[in-house]
């Protein structure tokens, strides 16, 4: 075997220990089914990956027993996971004034001829709410050799097949509030409200809001002497918009400051001490900031909410570290192939879209980690990629190995056999 192939079964070993003997095994082998790509030829189909992986009619029969039935939990393979990637001393995680970025995003795989799943979420490609497998994504972003890497720190599924969009996102951010650091900071993109944050308690948050989103001042206007007392405070409107035939102006920001990024100048304006529009001043409230950011790059400016008391550049970095969580389900979709299904059982849905978010961030790191390995016979000066053993690995690799049995079986037979078969290919 290959040095990339020990590394690789190395990992899938320490990650699957912790289940019972007998489904380890079967775990393992599909895991080595998405990893090698065979998810992508058979186009979804379980059986038929773990055939064109090299596996016998038994193991492929307690592969899927064990997705289905097997007692194991996603959150164990994750803690593993990250105990490796530790160990190796390599990922480090970004900090940026002291904050370190914890990404938080929602997914789903689309299945909109599954029956009996009446949970639908918003596709933007479609333009519409399709039936889909929903999931909460909750990553700690650093880097290894220059290159980002998000981690994986846990997984939010459905709590039944009805659960809304909405409640998936509620309950994604309410575990992401629960599980912050002291200096850690929650990111989230559009879709989620301000009050939803501060309803779930996020000590530090730094999330995208609308263009046309506005505050208010903590404190109340003058009275003009005439007409009903004022009871809101002073309406912000960080940027101009128009409103039928009026042009709504913008409010004047409390600050305006400049930074360089990538060799380019962006303009940050900032308003300070804000409560929600919604809120009057005898309510209780929680104080934020908007910070608008003009990027030469964009036609249209950046606007974000956040309640930390920094730089506008510390804002900014911290959130452009939100967006490599969205690697995760792009490897495991569109690379290993698992964007089609076909599993019906809600509990195989949440399972095989679990594991294919791990693969796939096994994938990424390992690809990160490993010598380059070229895709083809064209490929004379192979670089490192994100996920780019997919498409190399099943080449490379014996496949019709009966993997670990020494070490996951009990039987002294039954490692003699396995030791054999190193030996006759050269292992």
């Amino acid at each position: 075997m290959t040095t990339a192939s020990q590394r690789t079964v190395q990992v899938l070993e320490q990650i699957v220990k912790v289940v019972p003997v007998g489904t380890n095994l079967a775990l393992l082998q599909l895991m080595w089914a998405m990893i090698t790509g065979s998810f992508l030829s058979s186009r979804g189909a379980i059986h038929s990956a773990l055939a064109r992986t090299g596996f016998r009619p038994g193991e492929i029969r307690r592969s899927w027993r064990a997705l289905r039935w097997g007692k194991w939990h996603i959150d164990e393979f994750v803690q593993r996971f990250r105990q490796q990637v530790e160990q190796t001393g390599q990922w480090q995680t970004h900090e940026y004034g002291g904050y370190r970025p914890v990404a938080v995003d929602t997914t789903a795989y689309w299945r909109p001829r599954l029956q009996g799943w009446p949970g639908k979420l918003y596709r933007q490609l479609a333009g519409k709410a399709m039936t889909g497998i929903g999931f909460g994504l909750i990553a700690d972003v650093g880097q290894v050799d220059e290159q980002r890497l998000p981690l994986i720190r846990a997984m939010v599924r459905g709590h039944d097949a009805a659960e809304s969009e909405m409640t998936l996102k509620e309950r994604t951010v309410t575990k992401a509030a629960r599980l912050l650091k002291e200096n850690e900071v929650l990111l989230h993109d559009g879709g989620i409200s301000l009050a939803q944050l501060q309803a779930v308690g996020a000590a530090r948050f730094v999330v995208r809001l609308g263009t046309n989103c506005t505050a208010r001042r903590p404190y109340l206007p003058l009275y003009k002497g005439k007409g009903r007392r004022p009871s809101r405070g002073i309406l912000v409107r960080p940027l101009t918009r128009k409103w039928k035939d009026r042009l709504l102006a913008a409010t004047r920001p409390d600050v305006t400051t400049t930074f360089d990024f990538q060799e380019r100048t962006i303009t940050a304006y900032g308003w300070h001490q804000l409560m929600r529009a919604d809120l009057k001043v005898a309510d209780d409230h929680q104080r934020f900031s908007i910070w608008v950011f003009a990027d030469p790059l964009f036609k249209s400016p950046l606007v974000l909410g956040t309640n930390l008391s920094v730089a506008a550049e510390v804002i900014f970095n911290l959130y452009l570290d939100r967006w490599p969580v969205e690697q995760i389900p792009l490897v495991a979709k569109q690379l290993l192939g698992c964007q089609r299904q076909f599993v019906f059982a809600h509990t195989s849905c949440w399972r095989l879209g679990e594991l294919a978010f791990l693969v796939g961030n096994i994938l990424t790191w390992l690809a990160i980690l490993l010598p380059p390995q070229p895709t083809g016979y064209w490929d004379r000066h192979p670089k490192k990629r994100r996920g780019g053993y997919a498409g190399s690995w099943p080449r490379l690799f014996f496949q019709k190995i009966s993997f670990l049995r020494g070490n996951f079986e009990k039987s002294g037979r039954r490692q003699t056999i396995y030791q054999r078969e190193l030996m006759l290919i050269g292992g």
